[in-house]
């Protein structure tokens, strides 16, 4: 019989420290790999699970990968305060301190893609450390801003404000996934129920709290993306999930003004899809990244990666 491939190696996961007391779980996929490095980070009340789909093809295709959950999220610890897009955005710098190391994100500038609120995230940080960064991307996030559709915090709060899920029992929250995403994988289900610690008696508690939520969302809410496009020098990709009546947090009117103002830019329209699209067509967002990567796009001046 001929030799068959060894199995690719697990992910390796860490914490990694960016406060007195905050650590945030990390995790990686083919470190040191010789391709060009990609740091995935989730949406509000999600976590990093979500972009397993895309970091295993990424990691496939050569690409080293990590993602992270965020203060308050997933696996990561949940300190009382620091729930606002500026001390994420700290947070994630440090991330990228400790991982852009040659045996985990390689020699080269990683590309950050960040979905929805996570976008919004990772063009903040490709304003405030662009040097560092090849490229920065949104799914169906990077430009959403919040008060074009909700001038008034209290009418944002009122429409956005997350279900109360504490102490719902896991069955139900489960259907109710299922009920609203019927394409989604058991993958994909899973990977949602992660946004939950599940007791003994089988009941639900969000990672992120109600209140903590809110913190984040008006600090969402808050962020003006418009206002930093045109002092963004890194090149930025944007995949927007576009329904049949052009209504989620990212529109097409957004995608127009970010391409009018950006040096660099790329959007792709992803037609009938959720806004959690990494869940719902992980290898449609991971060909868009692979396109994007094979193609030149995102930098590769001195010191990152190039073909």
């Amino acid at each position: 019989m001929p030799p068959t491939e060894p199995a690719p190696p697990p992910p390796a996961t860490r914490r990694v420290d960016v406060a007195d007391g905050v650590g945030l779980h990390c995790t990686s996929w083919a470190p040191g790999a010789p391709g060009l490095p990609f740091v995935l980070v989730h949406g509000l009340a999600s976590n990093a699970r979500t972009w397993e789909g895309v970091a295993q093809r990424m990691a496939a295709a050569g690409h080293p990968v990590a993602t992270v959950d965020l203060r308050g999220h997933g696996r990561s610890d949940q300190p009382d305060g620091g729930y606002d897009l500026a001390t994420l955005g700290d947070d994630l710098l440090r991330v990228l301190d400790v991982l852009d190391a040659p045996d985990v994100l390689g020699p080269g500038r990683p590309v950050v893609v960040g979905q929805s609120m996570g976008g919004n995230l990772a063009l903040d940080v490709g304003r405030r450390a662009g040097d560092r960064l090849a490229g920065v991307g949104g799914v169906d996030g990077g430009v959403i801003e919040l008060a074009r559709r909700f001038p008034d915090w209290e009418e944002c709060a009122d429409a956005l404000a997350p279900p109360r899920w504490d102490g719902a029992r896991a069955g139900d929250v489960e259907a109710a996934i299922r009920r609203d995403y019927p394409s989604w994988s058991e993958w994909g289900v899973e990977a949602t129920m992660a946004n939950f610690a599940i007791g003994a008696d089988g009941t639900v508690r969000p990672h992120l709290a109600f209140d903590r939520h809110l913190r984040l969302l008006r600090s969402l809410w808050e962020h003006r993306p418009s206002e930093i496009l045109d002092r963004l020098d890194v090149p930025v990709l944007l995949v927007v999930a576009t329904g049949p009546a052009d209504g989620g947090p990212v529109t097409r009117a957004d995608a127009q003004r970010a391409v009018a103002a950006l040096g660099r830019a790329q959007v792709h329209h992803v037609p009938n899809a959720d806004h959690d699209v990494h869940v719902q067509q992980p290898a449609r967002v991971s060909e868009l990244l692979l396109e994007a990567a094979r193609d030149g796009f995102f930098h590769s001046g001195p010191g990152s990666f190039s073909e």
